[in-house]
């Protein structure tokens, strides 16, 4: 069953920003990560308005939560700390 992660980022720091996302492709390749919505038009409706909005689809929830876990992307989150408030959850999908 295919999970997603579900991640709504404010970028601080757009310069130390970018060693985020130097990293971080790396990591979703991986794990068989594929961008459903990454920025673009949104519309806030209830909560804390953050800037940028993304969905990442997996190929089930064992691999995104690998993925989280991975020396790699805990590389990337590492650069993405103190650059950016990010609220990230991982969801399973319905089948």
């Amino acid at each position: 069953m295919k999970a997603y992660w579900i991640a709504h980022v404010t970028v601080t720091d757009p310069a130390a920003y970018t060693g985020y996302q130097a990293l971080a492709p790396t990591a979703f390749a991986a794990h068989g990560a594929r961008f459903l919505a990454r920025g673009g038009a949104h519309e806030v409706l209830e909560c804390p308005a953050l800037d940028r909005h993304v969905v990442i689809e997996f190929p089930s929830l064992a691999a995104a939560r690998a993925c989280y876990h991975s020396p790699e992307y805990q590389a990337a989150k590492a650069r993405r700390d103190g650059a950016a408030m990010a609220h990230v959850v991982i969801v399973e999908g319905l089948g």
